[in-house]
């Protein structure tokens, strides 16, 4: 199900529910990375609420913002640098398509929740149904790079068939909290998701990039009639 939602009101409110489902399986004792974002800083509003009231956990952050969104919240923060692993990641999405497959990096940390993602036992999306795509691609997709790369990254990704713009913050390039550079690659639809990210990958400079095509386990999506509860098994998503 794809929505067409434009009032800011009711976004809020489906991202709220669906940030409001994933605290619900969120369990004492637990090791928490937490994504970064809009729909993220309802979740960890939550969270904080849950742990004021008892709930004993840890989080792990992606970002320096979502730390000093946790931290204001009252939530315990580790380093993820001591870590090996977490047991439960919730994340936001740009795009998010039936197969649970996502295009991230919207708000620049994708490569921090990608490695986070990887050390979770599961990982779980919260998105509003505006989020939801039949196919990948309809924004663009961010490549973080190395900036001594950046214009080497982009000519290659340009090959690719992408059209291809540095993200900026006013007049000067946007760094990310590793200090890189993001280039935004529009591709349209993508057609082999699977491939470009190989791809991408294979470029000498892209540090990380934003398809996370088998790292989210479930998904909660906030839609205008509930919230719905998707699941990757074996042979596809549950409904």
């Amino acid at each position: 199900m794809v929505e067409c939602l434009h009032d800011p009101g009711t976004i809020a409110a489906l991202k709220r529910a669906a940030a409001d489902a994933a605290i619900a399986r969120v369990e004492d004792g637990m090791l928490v990375g937490l994504g970064t974002g809009t729909t993220v800083s309802f979740l960890i509003a939550g969270l904080g609420r849950r742990v004021t009231a008892g709930l004993r956990i840890e989080i792990v952050a992606t970002s320096h913002a979502t730390v000093r969104q946790a931290a204001a919240a009252g939530l315990p923060i580790r380093p993820f640098n001591s870590l090996a692993s977490v047991d439960l990641a919730i994340d936001g999405a740009d795009e998010l398509d039936v197969q649970l497959r996502a295009i991230k990096g919207h708000g620049g940390a994708m490569l921090r929740e990608k490695i986070v993602a990887a050390a979770a036992a599961h990982m779980v999306a919260i998105i509003d149904a505006s989020k939801e795509v039949v196919t990948l691609g309809r924004g663009v997709l961010p490549v973080e790079t190395l900036p001594f790369a950046a214009t080497f990254v982009a000519h290659r990704v340009e090959a690719l068939g992408a059209s291809v713009s540095m993200r900026m913050a006013g007049n000067v390039p946007y760094r990310t909290d590793q200090n890189n550079i993001v280039l935004d690659c529009g591709f349209g639809a993508l057609a082999d998701p699977e491939g470009l990210a190989s791809a991408l990958s294979a470029i000498p400079g892209v540090l990380g990039h934003g398809l996370f095509l088998d790292e989210i386990d479930a998904a909660f999506v906030g839609r205008r009639d509930g919230v719905a509860h998707l699941i990757r098994a074996a042979q596809g998503v549950i409904l």
